[in-house]
């Protein structure tokens, strides 16, 4: 179970990282149609923080697998 459960970090951080990968595409794109005051005030107060939380995050999420991988084998 601990196994499952270090796995489901790893993959989840991964997915994560992925998904704020491909809003970041997208927004880039909606730019191309939306290009006013609101949507640089969705960009700066939304998507900026959501994508450097992520960025920082991503690190964290192996390091808990790491730690997760310790407790299961020092438990065995």
């Amino acid at each position: 179970m601990s196994n499952q459960l270090s796995m489901n970090v790893s993959s989840n951080g991964k997915t994560v990282v992925a998904l704020t990968k491909q809003l970041s595409i997208a927004w880039e794109e909606t730019k191309h149609y939306w290009h006013d005051p609101k949507s640089e005030e969705f960009e700066k107060r939304f998507l900026s923080e959501l994508i450097q939380t992520v960025d920082r995050a991503a690190p964290v999420f192996d390091d808990l697998e790491k730690v997760l991988n310790r407790v299961r084998i020092d438990c065995e």
